[in-house]
């Protein structure tokens, strides 16, 4: 069984959560594209964590973990994520951590890049982490970068980095930026890279074995189909491809077909950074909600702008990522509302749509809400479908019959035992 677990709107839909539950089944769990930009937050017995760059399943002994080639990978984060989970008590090894030699660095003068644009853009920014991972991604399509392989070659590594940084100074010089040299870029990836060389291996290799073998393998995704590069809301995406259809790719294994797509979407809705959304609250009612739901960045702090569920966007995602069934996270979180808004059209110059549309119209486009009853009664505590009070049953069938995409699973709060499977 190869399952992708992708995000259904604009990412923060609890991915994090559900591969922590769902890998309990499988035998690799794989992270496909993506960096250090957002980040999949899990709660388990052994505590809190936030995992920017490793897989998920990380946190399950029994599982063997892929950072997949679709991946920009900054050093200096992945050895602070690694020491980190170690000091918990985490198992991070070799034999349970693999990462791909097709991988991209992101390195340090990508998050300089990031920083002095986004600060040239001014308030036309378009809302990055300042990470590095556009640039990174920019600098991996023009074929001007390092791969993890090349730290296993270092008798031809320094020469590499005297050409990029040949080659980026003249970038970093228009910006009135002071020279990258040789000597500092060699010193941070000798630092870090060393630390974790020893997980640097043919990924694609490993994963056709495991496949020969008949393990089970789940494909994790960063972000959501609203933020992929080319189906998103460009430009204010994220800088790679968050789809399904990508998974395989990303992952190391492109002739591999998938058996199941599990998509992840909030009971509500979230964004973190700029462009349009659509259904976004203002004053007392997102302050609420934004509490109510702790919406609040994993990987930069910043607070989300949150609204009521958005149909069209969500009938979108569900359509771009090929998803067969759907998670619903953070239904506890509406308890406080007796009447619940949902986006079920867009209103666009005074035309009624139930299509999401791209560009300057979605810009235009106004919310269109239908209010459920609210169920006023904390659910955090039920596990079974038939303990659901009937308001609670109703908003999610609403939601299912909306989208079109059957819900098997609701999270009714944030610990790895908190959720209900659904019939």
């Amino acid at each position: 069984m190869i399952t992708a677990v992708v995000g259904i709107n604009w990412g923060d839909e609890g991915k994090g959560r559900m591969v922590d539950l769902l890998s309990r089944s499988y035998d690799v769990i794989c992270r496909y594209q993506g960096g250090n930009n957002a980040g999949h937050t899990v709660i388990n017995d052994k505590g809190k964590f936030v995992l920017n760059l490793l897989p998920s399943g990380i946190l399950r002994e029994e599982t063997v973990n892929v950072m997949g080639c679709g991946m920009v990978i900054d050093l200096e984060h992945l050895c602070g994520e690694i020491k980190s989970l170690r000091e918990k008590g985490i198992k991070v090894t070799p034999a349970n951590l693999k990462i791909s030699d097709k991988a991209f660095i992101c390195l340090p003068y990508h998050k300089t890049q990031d920083i002095l644009e986004e600060e040239r853009l001014g308030d036309k920014q378009y809302g990055s982490t300042r990470r590095g991972i556009a640039p990174a991604y920019g600098d991996k399509y023009m074929k001007k970068g390092l791969r993890l392989g090349d730290l296993l070659s270092p008798e031809t590594l320094k020469q590499k980095i005297n050409d990029l940084i040949e080659w980026k100074n003249i970038t970093l010089k228009a910006y009135g930026r002071e020279k990258e040299k040789t000597e500092d870029i060699m010193k941070w990836l000798e630092t870090y890279g060393s630390e974790i060389s020893e997980f640097i291996t043919d990924t694609t290799e490993f994963l056709h074995a495991a496949i020969d073998n008949e393990k089970d393998i789940l494909l994790e995704a960063q972000l959501g189909a609203l933020r992929d590069i080319d189906y998103g809301i460009y430009p204010y995406t994220t800088s790679s491809q968050t789809l399904a259809a990508y998974a395989p790719i990303g992952a190391g294994i492109p002739g591999v077909k998938l058996d199941s797509v599990v998509g992840v979407t909030k009971a509500y809705s979230s964004c973190v950074g700029e462009g349009p959304f659509t259904v976004e609250m203002s004053g007392d009612e997102a302050t609420k909600l934004r509490e109510a739901g702790a919406e609040f960045g994993a990987a930069t702090g910043r607070a989300r702008r949150v609204g009521g569920f958005d149909v069209v966007a969500s009938r979108y995602g569900v359509n771009m990522q090929g998803a067969n069934e759907l998670a619903l996270t953070k239904l506890d979180i509406l308890s406080y509302l007796d009447k619940i808004p949902v986006c079920i059209a867009y209103e666009i110059d005074g035309v009624k749509t139930e299509n999401f549309p791209s560009g300057d119209a979605l810009a235009r486009a106004k919310p269109v809400y239908e209010y459920l009853e609210g169920w006023g009664s904390d659910i955090s505590k039920i596990r079974k479908q038939s303990d659901l009070p009937s308001a609670t049953v109703n908003y999610i069938r609403f939601i299912e019959k909306s989208v079109g995409c059957k819900i098997k699973c609701v999270s009714v709060g944030a610990g790895r035992d908190d959720y209900i499977d659904f019939e």
